[in-house]
């Protein structure tokens, strides 16, 4: 037996490593369970370069707890250590590195930078959680079986003992303030998160499973217990989807891994794309489209990222564009640049080139199904307008593609490509600024009326009902050229859209004039301005328009932060339209009784009112009661 002292002039190093580079104790399991995965391809890789003349034998890795000894061994058959390579790699290598590290980030609280290896600290997160830490390796060399042990201080003991299978086992003596690890459901939840897709078998506890006969019937003793059989409890798939070639899977694969990654999910995906980059970066993995809701729900199902089939964080905001972060699946790159931790991704020319190419691939994908089934794709645009609306509001590039598939919908449900509607329209659209008008509705059921009155006259009218239209009609005018976006309620059709030819009225200026302060007195001070125009006689005698473009910046002003900023502040104005050639405003005018004309004046200004959903509380009731009155 030998002792030795790591040459360390720095005697907390443990507290430091155990406060500093892990913000989460758990991943001790994680850094020792690839360590031992990473030891049983090492075997496999020179056993089939023929450096390695061993039986590889059955090949796994085994997570064994003992909560009556306090420990947790991690055990592999893999390449194993001799007592030099200990002395190198345990002793030398990962100390000489944590001493750079402590150097490096002793004045520092907050998260550590460097990439993964750089300080060679995952065997040494195992002090994290013990006390005291054994490790019991044989080489596949020719050579004694070895026994190291570390309390947690720079002393260890280095031994030679008898093991008879090539190997190393990882035992960690666990501390007392770490008991929480000895619980079996802790250990499973860890391994099922980390290591669930790992290339290894991964093996905890033992499972039971009923033998059956020939027919299926269960199997049972004489005294009618069922027969039994126990299995290692494999925790995962070590050849997950994203790891085999697109040719090798059926769709019902694909979305078989999807009920794998997330069994609370329902509903099978839209479609997905298989991603497989070696050059100029390596990136695997599978993206797929679920139905996106148009109330942008949090996403709980998030894309998880894997280094070599580790799990390393469901948080891919930097590596993905926003937009991205709506799909859901696996990206798997060597190539993303993480802190020592593993917890962070960092900045760096490769994100941002695996940003721009996973970015291609989605355009590329949508692109293609449009043009090959367009039919199909019109039919699952409802579940991803949400995702490609953001996509071309978020991102110059996917804009560029993007342009080509996206859809516009109208009222009677028939879709056209940007370019397609335009064509659409522009006969019958375009005002006398050479401007095409497209027009639209937030809600095909709150207005109506004014669709009507807008088909009436030949015109088309968009549906953009979801959260983020009101951005991006901003976007598309500032992107589609001499074009100009307004809600069908915006205005009238005559001043959406104006003629050549204006509608001859017939109230005179002066019964106007007249009329006017009667309109005025009944309609709520400060929030209503009073127009008079010449309208189609089968339009309303009096209707509620909202000008477009302060709408428009009070609904993005809430969607930014709940009526923040300037417009935010602002009160809501309407105006009131009085329709000088209805029939009813004419014989208001005609009426001579005072009170019959305000009451008129005001059972009219309620019916506009109540159309836009502006008639509430002690009107609406009042409203109500007059009705009664007047049909009685």
């Amino acid at each position: 037996m030998s002792t030795g002292k790591i040459n360390v002039s720095t005697e907390n190093i443990f507290p430091i490593i155990k406060k500093f580079l892990y913000s989460d104790h758990e991943i001790f399991l994680r850094e020792l369970v690839s360590n031992a995965v990473d030891a049983t391809k090492k075997i496999q890789a020179l056993t089939s370069l023929g450096e390695a003349q061993v039986e590889l034998g059955d090949l796994f890795v085994e997570v064994i707890l003992d909560k009556e000894a306090k420990t947790i061994t991690i055990r592999d058959r893999g390449i194993g250590m001799t007592g030099e390579e200990v002395e190198k790699y345990i002793t030398q290598v990962a100390f000489s590195g944590a001493e750079e590290f402590v150097q490096q980030y002793k004045d520092k609280t907050d998260a550590v930078n460097g990439i993964i290896g750089h300080f060679g600290l995952g065997f040494y997160s195992a002090f994290m959680v013990a006390a005291k830490v054994e490790l019991i390796s044989k080489s596949y060399k020719d050579e004694s079986a070895v026994r190291w042990l570390c309390d947690g201080s720079p002393e260890y003991t280095l031994e030679q003992i008898e093991k008879a299978d090539r190997g190393t086992d990882v035992v960690l003596h666990v501390a007392d303030d770490s008991l929480e690890f000895l619980e079996q459901g802790r250990i499973e939840g860890i391994l099922n998160k980390y290591a669930r897709f790992l290339p290894v078998e991964i093996r905890f506890g033992t499972r039971e499973e009923v033998q059956h006969d020939e027919e299926g019937n269960a199997l049972k003793d004489e005294a009618g217990n069922e027969l039994k059989t126990i299995h290692p409890n494999v925790i995962n798939n070590p050849k997950p989807a994203w790891t085999r070639k697109p040719a090798e899977l059926t769709d019902e694969d694909y979305k078989a891994f999807y009920r794998e990654l997330y069994p609370m999910t329902f509903e099978d995906p839209l479609f997905w794309i298989h991603l497989n980059v070696d050059y100029p970066f390596n990136l695997t993995g599978i993206l797929y489209f679920p139905k996106i809701k148009k109330s942008f729900e949090v996403q709980k199902d998030k894309i998880q990222l894997y280094c070599n089939q580790v799990f390393v964080t469901d948080s891919v905001e930097n590596i993905v564009p926003d937009f991205l972060t709506l799909l859901r699946g696996v990206l798997d790159s060597p190539d993303i640049p993480l802190n020592v931790s593993r917890s962070y991704l960092q900045s760096d020319a490769n994100v941002k080139k695996i940003s721009a190419h996973i970015t291609k691939k989605v355009a590329d994908k949508l692109e293609e199904l449009f043009k090959k089934d367009r039919a199909d794709f019109e039919a699952k645009w409802e579940d991803i307008r949400m995702f490609v609306q953001y996509g071309l509001l978020s991102d110059d590039k996917f804009w560029d593609k993007g342009q080509k598939f996206a859809l516009l919908s109208n009222t009677e449900k028939k879709q056209f490509t940007f370019e397609e509607y335009r064509a659409h329209v522009s006969p019958l659209q375009t005002n006398k600024d050479n401007k095409v008008v497209m027009l639209y509705t937030s809600d095909v059921e709150a207005q109506h009326g004014y669709i009507e009155s807008a088909r009436e006259r030949g015109y088309d009218v968009l549906v953009m009902d979801s959260l983020i239209d009101s951005h991006f009609i901003n976007h598309l005018e500032s992107k589609l050229e001499n074009v100009s976006f307004v809600r069908v309620d915006a205005d009238t059709i005559e001043k959406l859209i104006p003629k050549d030819e204006p509608m001859p009225s017939k109230l005179s200026e002066d019964e106007q004039n007249a009329l006017r302060p009667v309109v005025e007195e009944i309609i709520p001070k400060g929030k209503f301005s009073v127009t008079f125009e010449s309208l189609s006689e089968t339009d309303a005698p009096m209707l509620i328009t909202k000008p477009e473009f302060m709408r428009r910046m009070k609904d993005m002003s809430a969607l930014s932060g709940g009526n923040a900023g300037f417009y935010g502040q602002l009160p809501d104005m309407h105006n009131l339209v009085v329709n000088t050639n209805h029939p009813l405003v004419t014989r208001i005018v005609a009426e001579n009784d005072a009170d019959k004309k305000k009451q008129l004046v005001k059972q009219s200004a309620d019916l506009a009112l109540l159309a836009q959903g502006l008639l509430k509380g002690e009107e609406l009731t009042r409203f109500i009661k007059r009705s009664v009155e007047l049909i009685g």
